[in-house]
């Protein structure tokens, strides 16, 4: 109801559980997935792991959390999803999320950014530090890399490096291709592990 009262977002299905949403996906081909961790049956984890291994899906799958749910976190971002929202967020949120989602963004709550990359150093964790080089970035993408493992949007380092967005994106393209990950997530967790940035910073 909440997205439909938007001219610009067209609901085109729903499911049920995890195996209707494969099969509604697959059938109706929409650019954003909203995903429930937690379904009857086949679980969204699994769903959105069947769904990221089908190369006729383009689907951006964006998986609804909550915070007892962090456990699922992390392995929801293995499974494939392209960012996370908390069940509770506002409606405006959940609007602006979808927006940047078809557009390319990944939606991070920072509640949540913070949980992934505390799970990931938890489950990583050696005794030392990774050997995680930047030097091969620019020191503007540097800038870029470290306000997106703060939780800032597009649009929060446009503004705050005076910067046009279309610049940011190309920046974190390149900051992408660089590094070797996929998305925002795992860009993030590699500042983390760089320490450029560290679990806390606002």
């Amino acid at each position: 109801m909440i997205l439909s009262a938007h001219d610009d977002i067209e609901v085109v299905g729903e499911a049920v559980d995890g195996a209707e949403a494969v099969a509604v996906v697959r059938e109706l081909k929409p650019d954003v997935v909203l995903m429930d961790i937690r379904m009857p049956g086949l679980d969204g984890i699994e769903a959105t792991r069947r769904l990221a291994a089908d190369q006729s899906v383009k689907a951006r799958i964006v998986m609804l959390t909550t915070f007892n749910e962090d456990d699922y976190l992390y392995d929801a971002l293995h499974a494939g999803a392209a960012g996370f929202l908390l069940k509770t967020c506002p409606p405006d949120e959940l609007i602006h999320a979808v927006r940047r989602t078809a557009a390319g963004e990944t939606p991070l709550a920072p509640e949540i950014t913070h949980q992934l990359v505390d799970d990931y150093l938890q489950r990583n964790r050696s005794g030392l530090p990774k050997a995680v080089q930047l030097d091969h970035l620019t020191e503007r993408e540097i800038e870029v890399l470290g306000l997106m493992a703060r939780g800032r949007t597009n649009a929060d380092i446009a503004t705050e490096l005076y910067l046009g967005e279309a610049t940011v994106k190309t920046h974190i393209n390149r900051i992408f291709a660089k590094l070797a990950v996929r998305d925002r997530t795992q860009a993030v967790i590699l500042a983390y592990e760089a320490g450029l940035v560290r679990p806390g910073d606002g």
